[in-house]
């Protein structure tokens, strides 16, 4: 059988053999605005979107997400769990639908060690591997304005709960407040925790949009860069 590669809406054929896969983290609190599987609707939201403008394959989302020690705000699973899981993953889309390339689009903070182990997932699945962290880089604090925005665009927002989103007295997950280990660690996770503590959040439909635009903009760039090599 030979399949019509050229056919839809196609820039480039070469497309076929790149695929795209959502990491989040389907496990964690985000406050009480926002579920506990933000991290993977938000990454599967922008996979699928670039998928749709170039092309490229979507294969769909990896369940497991790791995050550090000094962090424990839900369900998380060992690195080792996590890389296994994506080698297993990718290799099936290898399999069957012959992809050579692949985009891991990341909207977890947790998994950034994954960029430690690219090498050994490139090796053992004999796969060009980008990891993609453009929105962890850009959304602000966990359960912050940037995510709530988000899950407005989503649908995913308890508006109900907005004004009791920065409490973290109660829900010290926002803005990671209440892990002092880790903010006296991550200069990073110490500037998100005071934005929350001094600005409190925000809800903007059009913020959330353009955090969406800036991350899938960032993936079919990574996907050019795969077509020219």
């Amino acid at each position: 059988m030979e399949l019509r590669y050229s056919s839809g809406n196609i820039k480039n054929p070469n497309v076929h053999k790149i695929g795209i896969i959502a990491l989040g983290s389907h496990l964690e609190n985000h406050g009480p605005a926002l579920p506990i599987d933000t991290d993977a609707k938000i990454a599967s939201y922008i996979a699928l979107n670039a998928s749709l403008h170039s092309g490229a394959k979507f294969l769909g989302v990896i369940y497991p997400a790791y995050e550090i020690d000094e962090i424990n705000h839900g369900i998380h699973n060992s690195l080792n769990d996590l890389v296994n899981n994506i080698i297993e993953t990718l290799n099936s889309g290898k399999k069957f639908l012959g992809i050579d390339k692949v985009i891991i689009v990341n909207a977890h903070g947790g998994n950034l060690p994954l960029y430690q182990c690219l090498d050994r997932i490139e090796y053992e699945t004999d796969l060009i591997i980008q990891l993609n962290n453009k929105i962890v880089e850009r959304e602000g604090p966990h359960g912050g304005s940037g995510e709530l925005s988000m899950g407005k665009v989503l649908g995913i927002l308890n508006e109900n709960e907005i004004e009791n989103q920065a409490n973290v007295k109660i829900y010290g997950e926002v803005g990671l407040h209440k892990f002092n280990d880790a903010r006296a660690k991550d200069p990073n996770i110490e500037m998100g925790a005071i934005e929350i503590e001094e600005e409190g959040v925000y809800v903007d439909l059009d913020y959330g949009k353009q955090l969406f635009n800036l991350a899938i903009n960032s993936v079919l760039l990574d996907i050019e860069k795969f077509l020219d090599f």
